[in-house]
């Protein structure tokens, strides 16, 4: 008892009201957000929008997420962004005007816009906010919850003042059903919605629209104020199959069926294998109509479409129709993901060749060891062997092992080795042939696109490379895939080595050293034709001291060891050809080949010098440098002849730079990488030591650096100005490496020095990096050529159709594809998006391209009509709704009635095959036919949706209630009806 006479037990819960609840907080925050974007107080009167703006122009969005508890909803607000502005009009603002959204109910200007969304198809705004639940909440589904929401936005709009519309979107999203709600001074519009799965009969037409209309908004004036109406039916057109698609896919069996050229190889297939248009939409619309002047009830309709005062149509494209460039391109980038090698991918023989192989190798090698040979060595080179070998394989391969047929494998290498098809019975005529490749390389490159290899790094459209990589490509796709590639390659390789053993020059390759701007393949090619280039001199001119020396045995009657005769033979060399270039005579202490004459002769210049002091004889002049003399005589200052620097590709270079900077920065490091990169100027001063006997090293630099010899003009003893030269600071530096290049610098001339690019050993380097190559890596190498083919071939087939977009595209191709293939490593996966935008290009080339050829001019057709057409199917593509000029008497108007009339032929009499086809067709089928009108055709199939919209002013909800805006939109489809109102009602007298 005491505890319960306890003042503290008598303690009972407090329940603060003052405190705000969940839906308080929810409702301040869409205020803040309406505050927060300026949606406040009165709108701006503004003028009507123009007609066509909302699809034209370009509308806002801002989005922002507010919480209802734990509820997640987005809030969005779209608006069309106008030229004017809202200032113009504040000074024309009344307390009393009607907020922009209902003026929006009324104008016509934009009535069934092709592209917007559905609140602005449906109701007209040009500006409204929309609640929508979270991405992963649940729909908004229950009666009370819609009523909370649809309540709060009531509440915000009041106490905001806010003129803009608010929806809210209830049911489950796919529906698209929206509860909204615009508030102005004294008037507020409702707008509502019924979306059902099937339309009732009794509001399948005008005449039940209208009472449903007139009953909503209930007005009781007698003489109702007029309704206008705008009508829009849709008619779809899908049957294209009386329509000879305009572009057959090539029949890839027949490719080798004629002459082998650039037909067959050289080019890319384009178009697509399928109908690339879907669907075509032909929207037939009544735009301004009376009540009393159109009928369409259960029993009868006037809207005829062929009497539709306006006709619009829009295309409906397939999804990624199958096309044969975007094949080809594909199939070629998958194999960039492969990681098989060629040996892997070709296999080995089989166990009981190998050992038989095996065991051949030891009697082989002892036939190339025996001193007398039966066979002469030439005919014992590796490219012999390699080809012997490669007989023999082929052998013992069964038929159908062969990845490539044999006559495809030499039509391909036709192709990319045209020249080995002129006759080989002399080497004078391949030397005939060989130079030729390059000046028309030079002379096809000089079109608009010449130089878009050196944008996407890849070869010039002509060359050996670009060649290979459209083979490697055809070769995937159609002849066998990666094993095909495989072979090719293997075959490509062994004729470089046959044409580097035997001196031949590599096709379609421009002369010079590698062209950095093109791919690293290419480089490596033209590398190999450098080497090829510079073995071919250094024997020519080995024959010619051969010749010479022959000649001068038998005049002197001397023997091989007579000196003064091989002394003679030199002199008489270089009297002959004076200006001769280096390589002619040089020698590699890493090769092992014939003397050119022996060592003496290399020496006895300098031994000459040493025994007659200055009157050293001068060897390898060029030229004059100008009235340049030397500084301690006045012998002229002569031009040596100089060894060419050492082509290098990108990958040597980036190799040389990698090692010169792990070198560091130290003493050592620098002074080491400074001698490595001394090696060419060392040559450059022994050939200038050579050519002008007696030089300083003063003389040398006035020559070679011009900047670092400083002139300037000084009095002499007598008082005269005289100009005395220096050397420049930088040369001033003790240990300067051009000093100690001086000193260490003999007197050789460039004939006579070690030669600084070896070609032998640099194109064993090329062959070999080609051999280890896996497909995967070839098509890396090949990839930039391959896409640089695409677009060539887009832009050959855009020129064809003319179409302003695609040609736009392509150029931002061009300029995306330079940035991505002039990186050392490719990033695939934007490479595989980028091949996806190429794929989409010529989409929209063969789309206009069956468009055309449906809606191509008939026969007698006016060159207004031809034009008109033109503009109207290249329009079709590009934007998202065309309007049909004339209607359905005009040129496209008459080309469309045409193609919806044959498709009902077609579908009628598919139905007249399907009913012969069917059971008891004696009995049923023959009844029917005396059904007088009943067996025509209509022209039009039944629309596939139909759009009513009903407008009107009258004063709501009583009669002396201020006239407001009243509107609903119908939309009538096979398995949808939706009904959209707007209904405005006076707020202060009612």
């Amino acid at each position: 008892m005491a505890a319960d006479s306890d003042p503290e037990s008598e303690v009972f819960e407090i329940t603060d009201f003052t405190t705000a609840s969940e839906w308080e907080r929810f409702v301040s925050r869409v205020e803040e957000v309406l505050n927060e974007w300026k949606l406040i107080g009165l709108s701006a009167g503004s003028v009507n929008p123009e007609k066509g703006e909302y699809t034209s122009g370009t509308w806002g969005e801002k989005c922002l997420d507010i919480n209802f508890a734990d509820f997640k909803f987005y809030i969005t607000h779209y608006f069309l962004k106008q030229e004017c502005e809202k200032d113009n009009g504040k000074d024309k603002l009344e307390e009393d005007s009607f907020p922009l959204a209902m003026q929006d109910l009324l104008c016509m200007n934009n009535d069934f816009p092709p592209r917007a969304h559905c609140l602005v198809r449906w109701y007209g705004i040009r500006e409204f906010v929309v609640i929508t639940p979270g991405t992963n909440c649940e729909a908004i589904i229950s009666e009370s919850k819609c009523n909370l929401l649809h309540s709060s936005v009531s509440i915000a709009l009041a106490n905001s003042g806010c003129q803009v519309p608010m929806f809210v979107q209830i049911q489950q999203k796919w529906r698209r059903v929206y509860a909204g709600e615009c508030q102005g001074p004294g008037v507020r519009t409702d707008f509502e919605m019924v979306h059902l799965r099937k339309v009732p009969s009794q509001y399948n037409h005008l005449s039940g629209l209208l009472d449903i209309f007139k009953a909503k908004i209930g007005c009781n004036l007698s003489p109702l104020p007029p309704i206008n109406i705008a009508i829009r039916f849709t008619y779809i057109l899908q049957d294209w199959q009386q329509h000879a698609w305009p572009q057959q896919p090539p029949d890839f069996d027949t490719l080798l069926g004629g002459e082998v050229g650039g037909v067959e190889f050289g080019k890319l297939p384009f178009g697509a294998c399928e109908e690339p248009i879907r669907e075509l939409h032909l929207a037939t619309t009544w735009p301004h109509l009376a009540e009393g002047i159109v009928v369409d009830n259960d029993v009868y309709s006037d809207l005829d479409p062929l009497q539709a005062p306006h006709w619009s149509v829009r295309v409906r494209t397939a999804d990624n129709p199958q096309c044969l460039l975007g094949d080809f391109l594909t199939e070629f980038f998958k194999l960039c993901g492969r990681k098989e090698s060629t040996e892997e991918v070709l296999g080995r023989g089989m166990p009981e060749e190998e050992g038989k192989e095996n065991s051949d190798i030891s009697s082989a090698l002892s036939k190339l060891t025996e001193p007398a040979a039966a066979v002469p060595i030439s005919k014992l080179s590796v490219s012999n062997i390699v080809h012997s070998a490669r007989k023999h394989i082929r052998r013992h391969r069964h038929t159908d092992e062969s990845p490539l047929k044999t006559d495809v494998l030499n039509s391909v290498l036709l192709y990319l080795f045209p020249d080995a098809a002129v006759e080989k019975s002399s080497e004078s005529s391949r030397n005939r042939t060989a130079p030729t490749n390059t000046s028309g390389i030079a002379e096809q490159e000089k079109g608009p696109d010449s130089n878009l290899y050196q944008h996407l790094k890849s070869a010039p459209s002509d060359s050996l490379t670009y060649r290979l990589a459209l083979c490697v490509c055809l070769v995937n796709y159609t002849y066998g895939g990666l094993r095909a590639v495989a072979h090719l390659w293997q075959e490509f390789v062994l004729e470089l080595r046959y044409r580097w053993e035997n001196n031949y020059l590599v096709y379609g390759l421009a002369a010079g050293p590698p062209d950095l701007r093109c791919c690293l393949l290419h480089q490596k090619l033209q590398m190999l034709n450098c080497c090829i280039e510079r073995k071919r001199a250094r024997d020519e001119a080995r024959k010619v001291l051969e010749g010479n020396r022959g000649r001068e045995r038998k005049v002197s009657g001397g023997g091989p060891s007579d000196r003064p005769t091989a002394e003679a033979a030199a002199g008489s060399t270089r009297e002959v050809s004076p200006g001769k270039s280096w390589d002619s005579w040089s020698d590699s202490e890493d090769e092992f080949f014939e003397c050119l004459s022996d060592q003496g002769e290399g020496e006895a210049p300098h031994a000459e010098g040493d025994k007659e002091g200055s009157k050293v004889k001068a060897e390898g002049r060029l030229h004059p440098q100008g009235n340049m003399t030397l500084l301690n005589s006045t012998e002229p200052l002569y031009i040596p002849v100089t060894q060419e620097p050492a082509p290098m590709t990108e990958d040597l270079l980036e190799e040389q730079s990698d090692v010169l900077a792990k070198l560091g920065t130290s003493a050592e490091g620098t002074h080491l990488r400074a001698r490595m990169q001394s090696a060419c100027l060392l040559s450059d001063m022994e050939s200038f030591k050579a050519a002008n006997p007696g030089c300083a090293l003063d003389d040398f630099v006035r020559w070679y650096s011009p900047r670092d010899y400083v002139e300037e003009e000084v009095e002499d003893e007598k008082g005269n100005m005289v100009l005395k030269g220096m050397m420049s600071s930088r040369m001033m530096i003790p240990g300067n490496m051009w000093v100690e290049a001086w000193e260490s610098a003999r007197v050789t001339p460039a004939r006579r020095q070690r030669r600084l690019f070896d070609d032998t050993k640099e194109a064993e380097k090329v062959l070999h990096y080609l051999a280890v190559q896996k497909p995967a890596d070839v098509t890396q190498n090949l990839l930039p050529c391959i896409l640089h083919a695409a677009i060539l071939k887009l832009k050959e087939e855009e020129s064809v159709e003319d179409i302003p977009s695609v040609k736009k595209s392509i150029q931002q191709a061009i300029s995306q594809a330079s940035k991505l293939l002039h990186t050392l490593s490719h990033d695939y996966k934007k490479l595989e998006d980028f091949i996806s935008q190429l794929m989409a290009l010529e989409t929209a080339i063969t789309q206009a391209r069956s468009l055309k050829a449906k809606f191509a001019t008939c026969e007698g057709g006016t060159a207004e009509d031809t034009e008109e057409l033109e503009k109207f199917v290249s329009s079709l593509l590009e934007d998202p709704e065309v309007v049909v000029l004339g209607a359905g008497q005009g040129p496209a108007g008459s080309i469309i009635h045409r193609l919806f009339i044959n498709s009902q032929r077609l579908a009628d009499f598919t139905s007249d095959e399907a009913a012969l086809l069917s059971p008891m067709e004696d009995e049923f089928g023959l009844e029917k036919k005396p059904g007088g009108g009943s067996n025509k055709v209509p022209d039009f199939p039944p629309p596939a949706g139909r759009e009513i919209l009903l407008r009107t002013c009258v004063p709501r909800p009583a009669p002396y209630s201020k006239a407001l805006p009243q509107r609903l939109f119908c939309v009538l489809m096979k398995e949808e009806f939706r009904l959209a109102g707007a209904f405005s009602s006076d707020t202060t007298f009612f």
